[in-house]
This record gives C-alpha cells, structure tokens and sequence, in this order.
C-alpha cells in the first residue's frame, strides 16, 4: 500500500507557478527545430496506410477481430507492461510475465521498451516543466505527437534512468530490434487472409492489423500525454497539468486517470474513485488470482484538494 496523502498540499496555482508551467517557454534551438527524416517519414507511411484500411475493398469482419485483438494486446503490453510493471514497479511478476508483457508493449512500435522507461520516467521527473520532453506548456500539439519529430536533447542523458533495464539482454535486444517484431505479425496476418480468402485479401488483414492498429495506438498513448494534460478533473493538487479524462480512460485501459498517476505515480492502480474505471488494474487482479502478481502497491482515493 503507498501512502495515500500526496506530499503538498498547496493550492494549484502555488504548485504551477513553483514548477515554472505558466511561465512562456523559449523558442526551440535550431538544432531541434528539423524534423527527423527517419521518424516523420514512418509516421507519415503508417497514416497513409491506416487511411487505406478503411477502404471498402480491406473491410472484413476478420480485419476487425485483427485489428481488436492486435490492440488489446498492445496496448494492454503497453499499459500493464511497460508502463506500470517495469518503468514504475507497481508489482511484481515473474520473469517470464514481465518478458511476455513487455513484448507486448513493444509490438506498439513506439521505441525499445528502455528508451519507452528511460524518457516515462524523466517526464515523471520534470513533469510540464521546459526540460519536459512533451511539456504541455508548449501546447497541446506539442505534448501529443510534434516533440518525437524533433531531436530529442535529453535522450542521451536519460537512459541512465533505465539503469534496471540495461542489464537484462533481452530488453537490449527488443531495444535495437524492436522494428523486426512487426515481421511476423505481418507473415501470420497474410498468409491466414490469403489461405482463408478473407475479403480484401491477406493484404486487407495486414493493414488492419499493423497500420490502422498502430495509428490508433499512436494517438491513444498520445493524447495521455497531450488531452490528459488539458481536459478533465484533478483530485489531487500536483505541481503539473495533469487531469483525469474519462474517455482517455476508455481508450487507454485506464491510463486516462492521469492526476491520480501522477499523484501516486508507483500505484497499480490509477482509476481511485468508484466511477474511476480502470481496465489494466482488472488485469493486475486477475493476475493477481493466478498468483502471477505480488506486492501490489495502492493507493487509495483521499483528496488534499483546497
């Protein structure tokens, strides 16, 4: 159980003006104001495949069980996984299931699982400040999708906070090599349209399962960082932006309930209000049952609110 009091109870603006969040933020320096050829122009594929997908031509029903399964999958790898498991050892699994759990988080294509922990955890330390490598304080555009176009300074710095990480050689190799596991999604996703003559073709399940999935991931995790930190509710005055969203909530299994992480950034469980439904914390408990997760840490809801 952690403590159930935040460590500040001053008001929120007190908080905001300390941490720096209103203050104007200086023009990037020239050397990040290039977009990165390499990362824009995957993006920039994977959406114009995703539009593709939605072409009649690709629609079948066995493209939609794809796409859902392919995204429960991702997302919970990313959640359960590489969020609450590795970057804040909100539990304990064994090693088998941390490894499961964060391949699947990295199927999302968003980095190595390291470079994923090593830059969560510097937001959590610089949350909404300039340092902050989405700071909201530049906008919303910026905090959702902009900042990983450009050179991302603090990078290089950052992996010592993945120190944990960096010992484990699998993590290393799904680090460098995270690309590749895209490789027999696609193989299983064709060959099973093409044997099944599914409508669209093994081409149709393909696209469904890679770039309309990974597009939707994409903007899912993406507006944590950005609608979180812009609409919502806050139960908790924490010297930062963030907000509980509901309908991020839905989307993100849970990760919605932002001020609440960031109150208790080391709880399992994020969703602390009855009405506050948290589907990657269903999961924990029904690991839980199996006896595949201990020394859950929780935070319960007591609001310090002035």
């Amino acid at each position: 159980m952690v403590s159930n009091v935040p460590a500040t109870s001053s008001s929120t603006r007190e908080l905001r003006l300390r941490a720096g969040i209103v203050a104007p933020r200086d023009p990037l320096k020239p050397a990040q104001r290039k977009y990165k050829f390499g990362t824009t122009s995957f993006m920039l594929i994977m959406h114009v495949a995703a539009t593709f997908a939605l072409l009649p031509r690709f629609w079948s029903w066995q493209g939609i069980a794809a796409f859902g399964i392919l995204y429960w999958i991702t997302v919970l790898g990313v959640t359960l996984g590489l969020h609450r498991l590795i970057s804040h050892r909100s539990f304990i699994a064994p090693k088998w299931v941390e490894k499961i759990l964060v391949l699947m988080g990295t199927l999302a294509c968003q980095s190595g699982p390291i470079e994923w922990v090593a830059l969560h955890r510097h937001h959590h330390q610089f949350s909404d400040q300039p340092t902050d490598h989405h700071d909201a304080g530049r906008g919303f555009w910026w905090s959702h999708s902009e900042w990983m176009l450009h050179e991302i300074p603090v990078l290089r710095k950052s992996y010592g906070l993945a120190g944990d990480l960096l010992a484990d050689p699998f993590f290393c190799w799904l680090d460098h090599w995270f690309l590749l596991l895209q490789i027999p999604v696609f193989l299983g996703l064709y060959f099973y349209g093409e044997i099944a003559q599914v409508h669209g073709g093994g081409l149709g399940l393909v696209l469904w399962g890679i770039p309309l999935r990974l597009v939707v991931v994409y903007h899912v995790t993406w507006l944590v960082n950005s609608a979180t930190h812009t609409f919502g509710y806050r139960n908790f005055n924490c010297p930062d932006l963030s907000r509980n969203c509901w309908w991020v909530a839905i989307l993100s299994f849970g990760e919605g309930w932002h001020n609440n992480h960031h109150a208790f950034p080391q709880s399992a469980r994020h969703g602390l209000r009855w009405f506050e439904f948290d589907i990657t914390w269903q999961h924990i408990k029904f690991l839980k049952r199996l006896g595949l997760a201990k020394k859950i840490r929780q935070a319960q809801f007591v609001s310090n609110r002035s």
